[in-house]
């Protein structure tokens, strides 16, 4: 019985050592006891074997370990964002920074989704899912670097979702001022962009903030 766990566990960490994540499920071809499996990968996190990404989703050290080593951990970390709370994608701070919009470096991975507001905490940081009308997750792109697929807002689309997650706190142009936005990174073609999106959105509040940007 032994010889047999032994090899049933060699089996389960061979499979899914190469994997960006997995969860129990990846593994119901070789053991469909859920118990069996939370114990095991509960003293392989405890030995710095396993990695929790949220309740029931891990990643191996070595895989870590090995994009670490080419490295690939930020576009990971990218990747990551969006497959722990789907659908969801990058904005707000995150791109804003990445696009020179804002100058303090944001200490957590923000993102848009169409479910409710949530935050995942892990060995990789904070990520931080802010929820939006259906009718407005829109405006971000999809790419792929290296194996890996990533949801990105354009530069527009963060600005817009930065000020509309805002925009009952923005009372006049001063308070709008104090965001310190970097408007001078914008061109021609993302204040076209952002126009679109709030005349998606319709509401006064948004127009009127609109009017301070141009």
């Amino acid at each position: 019985m032994r010889n047999e766990n032994s090899f049933k566990i060699r089996k389960i960490i061979s499979l899914v050592k190469n994997l960006p994540y997995f969860s129990f499920n990846n593994l119901s071809g070789i053991e469909n006891d859920r118990t069996y499996l939370k114990i095991l990968f509960s003293r392989y996190k405890k030995s710095g074997k396993l990695i929790r990404l949220k309740r029931g989703v891990y990643v191996t050290k070595d895989y870590v370990d090995k994009l670490e080593k080419m490295n690939k951990i930020s576009i990971y970390t990218e990747f990551l964002s969006s497959i722990l709370y789907e659908p969801s994608y990058l904005s707000l701070e995150y791109v804003l920074y990445q696009n020179n919009l804002i100058t303090e470096i944001p200490k957590n991975f923000t993102l848009i989704t169409k479910k409710k507001t949530i935050i995942f905490s892990n060995f990789f940081g904070n990520f931080i899912y802010h929820k939006i009308k259906n009718e407005l997750f829109c405006g971000f792109e999809v790419f792929k670097e290296n194996d890996f697929i990533i949801y990105k807002a354009k530069k527009s689309k963060a600005l817009f979702d930065f000020l509309y997650l805002r925009k009952r706190n923005i009372l006049n142009k001063k308070m709008f001022e104090e965001l310190r936005l970097n408007l001078d990174e914008l061109t021609k073609i993302d204040k076209e962009e952002l126009l679109e999106f709030i005349n998606l959105e319709g509401s006064k509040k948004m127009k009127e903030i609109l009017n301070y940007i141009f």
